[in-house]
Parts: structure tokens; C-alpha cells; sequence
């Protein structure tokens, strides 16, 4: 079954890429054809790096590891958030600070004070403080939650970064090239694949074309933790299956172990016996000369 169908991608518009005056020539093994001044991207190529980076995704999402979705562009800043939750990645989809992966120290401690924030709006702090510094606070609060709320479960740097147009994620995905992380990214025609380890030929800017790519690519994150919550209970039932095996091990070993007793006990007996024959020998022996 294909993941991405001829039909849907270009229902949604993929192949569009930007007019020829503004493309970037390390893209021309994925694009089609020239059309009334634009690019028409290969579909095929399309399907077939998908592919590839649906199953890297899966299969390292299975293992344990974490993806970051970026997208700040007014369009797809909402697609990036709702998916990004419905798989349970982290997302940061407003606006990249710089530093948030090669200085994640800092990044984390902002995260920090921001729940701070929220427990103190929560707990009543915020009651017992002056009105002019609650203002300060929740404005300072609604600030963070804009830049940070994506990230908050992020304790570390991700093992896979998700990007919506590299041109304009320029610095997320050099943050990432730094630090070795994996980059995926829908790239359109005037994009550089050479920064990519998984490029994803497609139109960046609508949003049809982004939902679509987007959507199925969080798909491949649900399989993945489906895939590992499932591996995770075989290990356990295996466990279960293993643990009867060892009890009986162990009785065997109790029995060898007994057995081995016994015999000890037996040569010492032997020994004892022996060594009382010989002295009664010996006592005779005296007593008759």
C-alpha cells in the first residue's frame, strides 16, 4: 500500500514548485518539467524519499527516539502544533530562537521558568502580589508560552528535527548540522537538498501540500510508539514465560547442589570409617605383641 498516493499529491498541490527565476540548481534530479515560469516537481521522487524517511522515522521513533517539528511560517504554524500533539512530538511553531538545540541549557531553564509561572497563575500566587507585577508576570508568561509551550517536555536535545521549508528554518537546520541531528524537510525548489539527510521534494507553501506531508509523517511517529509499546509488552510477557524456566533452574541447582552435600558426606563418613580401621588395626596389633 503506498503511503502517499499520485492522487492526493497532486490534489494538494506538491508538485508546485517556485517560478524558474528563483530556483536553486541542486534541485533540478527532482524536478519534472517547466511550466508558464514554474517548476512541476517529480512526483515519483516524491513517493519514493517518503517512503524512505517514513520508515527511518518509524523505525527510530520505535527505539525510543524523539522529533522536533518546526514550522513558523504563518501557514503552517497551526498544522505543526496540531500535529505535533496528535503524535506526541515537540514542536516549535512561531518563532526559532537561536540557541534553542546548541544552547539547550538556557533554552531549558526559560522552559523551567515558565512553568513556574504557570503554577504560581495557578496556585494563587499571583493573588497575593501587587496588580502591577501580575501584569509584568503574565505578560512575561504569555510570551514564553508562545515561544516555549511546544517544548516544555523536551529534556534534551531531539534525535530527529522535521523541518517546513529549510530556506526559512535556515538556522534550526544549521543548529542541527552542528550537533549531528538527522534533518527532514519538505524542500521546494529553491531549497539546497545538500543540507537534508531526508528531503521530502514538495511544495513548502501551501497548505493543503503541507497538511498532507505533515499528517502522514506524525503517522509514522504513532507507529513507531505503537510499534515500541508493543515490543515492550512481548518483553514483558517473555519475561513471564522465562520467569517459571528460572525457578526451575534454580530447583535444579538446589538438587545438584544437595546431591553434591550428600556425596561430600559420604566420602567424609569413608574417611572417618577408614581411618577408625586402621587405628583399631593398629590397637590390635599392639595389644597382641
Amino acid at each position: 500500500m503506498e503511503l502517499l498516493t499520485m492522487k492526493e499529491l497532486l490534489e494538494t498541490g506538491v508538485h508546485f514548485g517556485h517560478r524558474t527565476q528563483r530556483w536553486n540548481p541542486k534541485m533540478e534530479k527532482y524536478i519534472f518539467m517547466e511550466r508558464k515560469g514554474i517548476h512541476i516537481i517529480d512526483l515519483e521522487s516524491t513517493q519514493a524519499l517518503f517512503e524512505d524517511t517514513y520508515d527511518f522515522v518509524r523505525d527510530q521513533v520505535r527505539h525510543g527516539a524523539e522529533i522536533l517539528f518546526v514550522g513558523t511560517k504563518r501557514q503552517v504554524q497551526n498544522i505543526v502544533e496540531k500535529q505535533g500533539k496528535r503524535c506526541g512530538a515537540h514542536y516549535v511553531n512561531h518563532r526559532w530562537l537561536g540557541g534553542t538545540l546548541t544552547n539547550f541549557d538556557t533554552i531549558r531553564d526559560s522552559v523551567d521558568r515558565m512553568i513556574k509561572l504557570e503554577r504560581m497563575s495557578q496556585d494563587g500566587t499571583f493573588d497575593q502580589l501587587p496588580n502591577k507585577e501580575v501584569v509584568k508576570l503574565r505578560r512575561e508568561l504569555k510570551k514564553k508560552k508562545r515561544n516555549y509551550d511546544g517544548i516544555r517536555d523536551m529534556e534534551e536535545p531531539p534525535d530527529m528535527v522535521y523541518v517546513i521549508d529549510p530556506e526559512t528554518e535556515e538556522i534550526a537546520v544549521h543548529e542541527a548540522r552542528i550537533l549531528d541531528i538527522p534533518v527532514i524537510a519538505i524542500t521546494d525548489t529553491n531549497c539546497d537538498p545538500d543540507l537534508i539527510d531526508y528531503p521530502i521534494p514538495g511544495n513548502d507553501d501551501a497548505i493543503k501540500a503541507t497538511r498532507l506531508l505533515t499528517s502522514r509523517l506524525a503517522d509514522a511517529v504513532i507507529e513507531g510508539r505503537e510499534g515500541a509499546d508493543k515490543s515492550l509488552e512481548e518483553e514483558e510477557e517473555e519475561t513471564e514465560t522465562e520467569e517459571p524456566a528460572a525457578e526451575e533452574t534454580e530447583e535444579e541447582a538446589e538438587k545438584e547442589a544437595k546431591s553434591a552435600a550428600d556425596e561430600a558426606e559420604e566420602e567424609e563418613t569413608k574417611e572417618e570409617t577408614s581411618e577408625e580401621e586402621v587405628e583399631e588395626e593398629a590397637e590390635v596389633e599392639s595389644a597382641s605383641a
